[in-house]
């Protein structure tokens, strides 16, 4: 049976990486509870945000034509209080004004960190809300543990879901908080949902927002041109290789400047592609039958081993 995901390993350059995490990390508990009505739209541009970096590098790793952005948000959540139900990705304004779904060319996940359980499961069939966390039961689905920087991208009409800390489907009245799951989720659209504002037009999340980019602006409003024009570099300033810098006496700002790379640019090995974790079959009673990741089983022991497919993805 074919794989719904993809899955990329070290998806991004590990400085880029890192960067994303420390401001993530820095942002609190800001907006922690809204996170999921926190949204915003990148058309592929300047990237305002970090987090609009990361997109732009991992465009490349999406096989998907007539791309128009991204709606992006940060996904924190508790891995025993799991407050996203199984559900399809679509233009909730639209929805809620007309009742037309229209859903993204492609949805995706990018993991931050490591965290027990918290498993995203994939699947073809409809949510139902009949059950715990709208989940469709017999579940057959496609499972990935969350790990940092590996990346996942599947069709955006597939429902998709959370398990909670012991990848078991939350329930309600769970006890304690668990450990706190990051990944930024993006959803790419060949036509703009409505209402989905911009980062730049947006007073949350600054922590977020590229540095440097002032100062980088100031010192060419104020020291351009530079004064080394060896190997006939005119154009940008960004194009000047760092040793045209360092043969000519300057003044810092210009200096800084002409060492600067191109955003995004930090260099890393590249990404390894492979296919998905591993499938699995059937239901539970209740709701809370334990699945199995990879290579084995996690919770009850009546659980049944997956048909492996690809190479297993849970990293032990």
């Amino acid at each position: 049976m074919t794989p719904l995901v993809t899955v990329v390993e070290q998806a991004i350059a590990t400085p880029l990486f890192r960067r994303l995490v420390r401001r993530v990390r820095a942002l609190g508990s800001e907006r922690l509870r809204q996170t999921y009505r926190t949204t915003f739209w990148f058309d592929l541009g300047d990237p305002g945000a970090v987090t609009e970096e990361v997109i732009r590098a991992l465009r490349p790793r999406i096989r998907a034509k007539g791309v128009a952005g991204v709606e992006w948000w940060l996904s924190r959540m508790w891995t025993r209080d799991v407050r996203v139900d199984f559900h399809r990705d679509r233009d909730e304004a639209l929805a809620g004004r007309t009742g037309r779904e229209r859903h993204p060319a492609i949805s995706s996940v990018l993991f931050l960190n490591r965290v027990r359980g918290g498993a995203l499961v994939v699947t073809g069939q409809r949510p139902d809300p009949r059950n715990p966390a709208l989940a469709p039961v017999p579940l057959d689905g496609d499972l990935v543990a969350p790990r940092p920087n590996r990346f996942v991208w599947f069709g955006g009409s597939l429902t998709h879901g959370v398990l909670d800390a012991r990848n078991q489907l939350p329930l309600q009245g769970a006890r304690g908080r668990g450990e706190l799951r990051l990944a930024l989720i993006m959803n790419w659209w060949s036509r703009r949902p409505a209402e989905v504002p911009t980062f730049g037009s947006s007073p949350h999340y600054r922590e977020l927002r590229v540095r440097g980019r002032a100062l980088l602006t100031r010192a060419m409003r104020l020291h351009w041109p530079c004064p080394a024009t060896s190997v006939g570099q005119t154009a940008s300033p960004r194009i000047r290789p760092a040793a045209a810098c360092k043969t000519r006496r300057m003044r810092r700002p210009c200096v800084a400047f002409c060492r600067t790379e191109p955003l995004g640019a930090e260099r890393g090995g590249e990404p390894k592609e492979s296919g998905l974790a591993g499938r699995r079959r059937g239901g539970g009673a209740r709701g809370g039958r334990a699945l199995a990741l990879g290579g084995g089983g996690v919770g009850r022991p009546t659980c049944s081993a997956p048909e492996q497919r690809g190479t297993p993805h849970d990293d032990r």
